[in-house]
């Protein structure tokens, strides 16, 4: 670490708490639970570290739990952070180094800043040479591991490597702050980190209870009032049903709630938590289909819920976990439509969460499965809108990842054309659901981009004028529907640029200025909207000659 003197309120505060730590562990000569090596450069992420592993208090549930580590405490402290700096010394303090004697943990906050100093890489090798079987902690705050991790946390001792240590990941895209602080607390209190998770996600799903007591007091009064109704050979199933009846009302009318008022962190504890109660249980054969059935309905309303927050991971294992109740479900009755269509949302959502992170080659398969599980629900229910609906829709999905990918554009004109003739026929059998045209539409797009990409630009144009139709339809049939004029202001700017490609620059012009007309009326509604924003954008660098006047 990189500091100048020590501070002397910290010495004093670490005096104070070293002796309830030392009686805690009994040893008396651990006095620190851990100690924090950094580089200068990262001082405040290391005071904030510092700051928040001594206030932290664990779980109640937890304190007093025997661990290898000793007995879980309540707090962590003391944890010891040098500040001082040491630019003009040759060695580590004699301070720092009976520090690091004391202390039963080494935490490294590791950066390229930290890769760098001389101080930690020391603080380091004199920890292992103190405590041979010390645990090593490493929190990466930025950069990739191999330049952000100091040389003596991986070097090799004795021709073997070195025991790797625990790591926690306090970037975005890594595991984040809170999961990472969590990381760090199983670590020195030797728990498994699932088990620090789930406590504390418990200790937030009840302070989330005292802010939602009304709408859960309600969900305990139906389940009293199931409790009476059934009789005590049932009473494990009723106790089932209970916690998951919960669980549904908490994911359904209380979701409904709190993405109303944009509590979408109350939604994320309460789906942790749901999630925990779910894949604690392993054997699914044993469960009724109405408990699957209500898991699935669940799972993928946790997963749209996560994948909207931008949590993909844990809306992966969501989905994971919806499938697994849709397939059992679907083992039991292979010709049950509603089962095949349960079965097919999991397939697609699986897929669309690696088709938004640009994975293709996870998100074919996925849509694969559901392409084949939409045939089969059409064999089934032939005569179903939601057949032929399905249908579309998966076409749709390998026709984007088609067009995304612009690898073959015969490919993508087929499948582009295949979700086109199956939305005709649904249009043709709901013609009063304005969704389905808006979902036509769409399609029109699709196979007017396929084609264009494929050279037949005559024939996409002709594609975007029947989009243009359908959308203009939307429209006067609700003037003030802002997706339907947003609909119709893309669709005509997608012409005007297909119209300049072909040399009509008279109609492109025309087709443009429609465009840049409705797009600045809804920005009169909503100014400050970033995709309508950027159109604008787009469509003054496309056709500059109509935006002289802005």
């Amino acid at each position: 670490m990189e500091g100048a003197s020590p501070a002397l309120d910290d010495r004093r505060a670490a005096a104070r708490s070293a002796d309830a730590f030392t009686a805690g562990n009994g040893s008396g000569t651990l006095r620190f639970r851990a100690f924090i090596s950094y580089s200068h450069a990262d001082e405040s992420a290391a005071s904030k570290l510092h700051h928040w592993l001594e206030t932290y208090s664990l779980p109640r549930n937890i304190v007093g739990k025997p661990t290898l580590k000793g007995v879980v405490p309540r707090r962590l402290n003391p944890i010891f952070r040098d500040r001082n700096e040491f630019a003009a010394a040759s060695d580590l303090s004699e301070e720092v180094a009976a520090a690091l004697s004391a202390s039963r943990a080494l935490l490294v906050l590791c950066s390229p800043a930290a890769k760098a100093s001389r101080w930690v890489d020391s603080e380091i090798r004199l920890f292992r040479a103190l405590h041979t079987k010390g645990d090593i902690i490493l929190a990466l705050l930025q950069g990739e591991p191999a330049d952000a991790f100091p040389r003596a946390v991986l070097e090799v001792e004795g021709g073997q490597a070195s025991r790797e240590p625990i790591a926690a990941d306090f970037r975005k895209h890594g595991d984040g702050k809170q999961l990472a602080r969590l990381k760090i607390v199983a670590g020195l209190v030797g728990l498994p980190l699932d088990e620090v998770i789930q406590r504390e996600n418990q200790r937030q799903l009840r302070r989330v209870m005292g802010i939602t007591l009304a709408a859960i007091l309600a969900a305990l009064m139906l389940g009293f009032m199931l409790a009476f109704a059934l009789t005590a050979r049932n009473q494990a199933e009723r106790q089932r049903q209970q916690a998951e009846g919960l669980i549904e009302f908490m994911l359904t009318d209380l979701r409904s709630r709190l993405q109303g008022v944009g509590r979408l962190d109350i939604l994320g504890a309460v789906n942790d938590r749901a999630l925990a109660y779910y894949a604690a249980e392993k054997d699914l054969h044993k469960l009724p289909d109405p408990s699957l059935e209500r898991r699935a309905r669940v799972l993928h309303a946790m997963g749209e819920d996560d994948q909207r927050r931008g949590r993909a991971d844990m809306a992966r294992l969501e989905f994971e976990e919806a499938r697994r109740a849709t397939a059992a479900l679907l083992r039991k009755s292979p010709n049950n439509a509603d089962r095949i269509f349960a079965h097919a949302q999991s397939e697609f959502w699986l897929g669309y969460v690696s088709y938004t992170h640009k994975d293709a080659r996870h998100a074919l398969p996925r849509f694969e499965a559901y392409l084949m599980l939409a045939r089969r629900l059409l064999a089934v229910a032939p005569d179903a809108p939601r057949s032929m609906r399905e249908l579309a829709y998966a076409y749709g999905n390998i026709c984007s990842l088609q067009l995304d990918q612009s690898k073959d554009a015969v490919a993508s004109q087929v499948a582009c054309q295949q979700s086109l003739n199956a939305m005709q026929k649904v249009a043709q059998a709901l013609p009063q659901d304005r969704s389905v045209w808006s979902d036509l539409a769409n399609r029109e797009a699709w196979v007017s981009q396929a084609l264009e990409d494929g050279g037949k630009k005559e024939q996409a144009l002709a594609a975007r004028r029947h989009q243009i139709g359908i959308v203009d339809k939307l429209l006067a049939s609700d003037p003030h529907n802002a997706t339907f004029r947003e609909d119709w202001v893309l669709a005509q700017f997608s012409t005007a640029k297909l119209l300049k490609k072909l040399g009509q620059n008279a109609a492109a012009a025309s087709a443009a200025r429609q465009a840049t007309t409705g797009l600045d009326a809804l920005l009169q509604i909503d100014p400050a909207n970033v995709d309508w924003r950027y159109w604008r954008r787009d469509m003054t660098a496309t056709f500059p000659e109509l935006s002289q006047k802005d």
